[in-house]
């Protein structure tokens, strides 16, 4: 199976092939630049270095959410578009799932935080012996919450690795969140990667075959939250019908 992946969920922008268990080609980007300006020329250059007719992908992969949502809607438009012209079939795989996929080979549990702001993280907790293990789904989640929660299922026999965008701000909390030892996954291992995603993409397909395939007109993200514009402009229509004590009609 040849598995095209796209990655535009976060910080990083960035493509790969995967090809019958075998990274063809991946291109990645954490820069200045917008995932407008960068996606479609990076999935076309790497195309061109491996000689690549995007006609004979079986299958897009794509992180379905959550993130952010620029880059998600970005990253939306770009499978769909790649889908309904192609005709090929989308492969959506939670941004958290696939963040973890990049891990491999530890008994330490795995715990992405990507930044959801308001105080808030988009995360999950998994295991990576072998195999990806979802032990706490994707969600969002105050920073506190899922320290508890890692406390818990790590007292006294495990460790535990961060990764994400979600680190830099939040290792000053940690330390007095965290009552377990722990560590930060080193540059290569601590963003997303669209190798990962690819991966991701065909243990999905290996382990459930055509259900896990959606066609790319119906393929939505999956934000988990409102955008900001949403809530604020929900709060603002809020308040607007409240009416304060003694001015109602009689």
């Amino acid at each position: 199976m040849k598995i095209l992946a796209v990655e535009a969920s976060g910080p990083v922008a960035g493509c790969a092939v995967l090809e019958d268990g075998l990274l063809v080609a991946e291109y990645s980007t954490q820069y200045k630049k917008k995932h407008s300006q960068s996606l479609i020329p990076m999935l076309d250059e790497m195309c061109r270095m491996v000689e690549l007719d995007l006609k004979e992908i079986d299958a897009i992969a794509v992180t379905a959410g959550p993130g952010s949502f620029t880059g998600l809607r970005i990253g939306a438009a770009t499978v769909k578009g790649l889908g309904l012209a192609l005709d090929k079939p989308l492969i959506p795989v939670p941004t958290v799932d696939a963040l973890a996929s990049g891990v491999f080979g530890t008994d330490m549990l795995v715990c992405p935080l990507m930044d959801a702001r308001r105080q808030q993280v988009y995360t999950g907790i998994y295991e990576c012996r072998t195999k990806l293990t979802v032990l706490h789904p994707q969600c969002v989640v105050p920073l506190s919450e899922i320290a508890a929660r890692l406390n818990e299922l790590a007292a006294g026999t495990r460790e535990v690795l961060f990764l994400g965008d979600g680190v830099p701000v939040s290792k000053e909390a940690l330390g007095g969140l965290m009552e377990v030892p722990y560590h930060f996954a080193p540059a290569h291992l601590d963003r997303q990667r669209a190798a990962a995603l690819a991966v991701r993409a065909a243990d999905l397909w290996e382990e459930t075959g055509e259900a896990c395939l959606v066609s790319a007109d119906a393929f939505r993200p999956e934000y988990l939250r409102k955008p900001q514009a949403e809530r604020e402009l929900g709060s603002r229509r809020n308040y607007s019908m409240v009416q304060p004590a003694g001015t109602g009609n009689v």
